[in-house]
């Protein structure tokens, strides 16, 4: 029997979650992940409050409506999360999966004067002229005028590097979104140790970054297949990420 869409987006979710813990990329029991489940994006599926990201399993993820202020009352429900995912899934239907994390490099990058990320390789390339930029962080996003105001900065682009804060990326799947934010993280990790040696950059030529940023965007099948394989992984791991 196949699964149904909602029960696919639970498993893939939930093993971004464990993939993501494995990989040091998540921060003590903070950050949220979300995926729209209706066709409008209203409906959303987003982690639990205070649930290591190393113990969610598909069952766990809480289904929600962005058009329900009563949500965000929840015991089970993050303020922070409902503010930002809310807000998010409420305005821009066509961000099916929100990913919201504070990894080292890329909140590194975040918290320079001016946050950028220049392109000195392909993987900061993907990047070039992609990226909104938020610069007026204000404490924790914990009220919807907050996550309105974030959710509108992202404009025609799919990711948002928050200053002074983390980063957001939204995809049409899970697997883009997972394989986005790895290469974010990536590409500031590459970024920050070219930076330590305190020697000139090499920034490659625009017409060079942007090129490389469209090839990006053809393979979304390589990213698909980067994250099925992490998955893959992750369920022979610990098959409970099923249950």
């Amino acid at each position: 029997m196949s699964l149904s869409t909602e029960e696919q987006i639970r498993i893939d979710l939930a093993a971004t979650f464990r993939i993501i813990a494995d990989l040091g990329m998540h921060e003590a029991v903070a950050n949220h992940f979300s995926a729209a489940v209706s066709e409008d994006g209203k409906q959303f599926l987003l982690n639990p409050k205070w649930v290591h990201f190393s113990r969610i399993r598909a069952s766990d993820l809480l289904l929600l409506n962005a058009d329900d202020p009563s949500a965000g009352e929840r015991d089970d429900v993050d303020a922070t999360a409902w503010c930002i995912h809310g807000q998010v899934h409420q305005s821009v239907p066509d961000a099916r999966v929100v990913l919201h994390l504070h990894p080292v490099h890329a909140t590194a990058v975040s918290t320079l004067q001016t946050p950028h990320i220049p392109a000195i390789d392909q993987n900061t390339a993907r990047y070039h002229n992609r990226v909104a930029v938020d610069t007026l962080y204000g404490g924790m996003a914990n009220t919807t005028e907050e996550g309105a105001r974030l959710a509108a900065l992202l404009g025609d682009k799919r990711r948002l590097l928050m200053g002074n804060h983390g980063v957001m990326v939204t995809a049409p799947t899970v697997g883009e979104a997972f394989d986005d934010i790895w290469t974010l993280e990536w590409a500031c990790k590459i970024l920050v140790t070219a930076w330590s040696t305190g020697q000139p950059l090499k920034v490659l030529p625009d017409e060079v970054a942007e090129k490389t940023a469209r090839d990006w965007e053809k393979i979304t099948d390589f990213s698909i297949q980067h994250f099925e394989e992490m998955k893959a992984l992750q369920i022979r791991k610990d098959p409970s990420v099923l249950d």
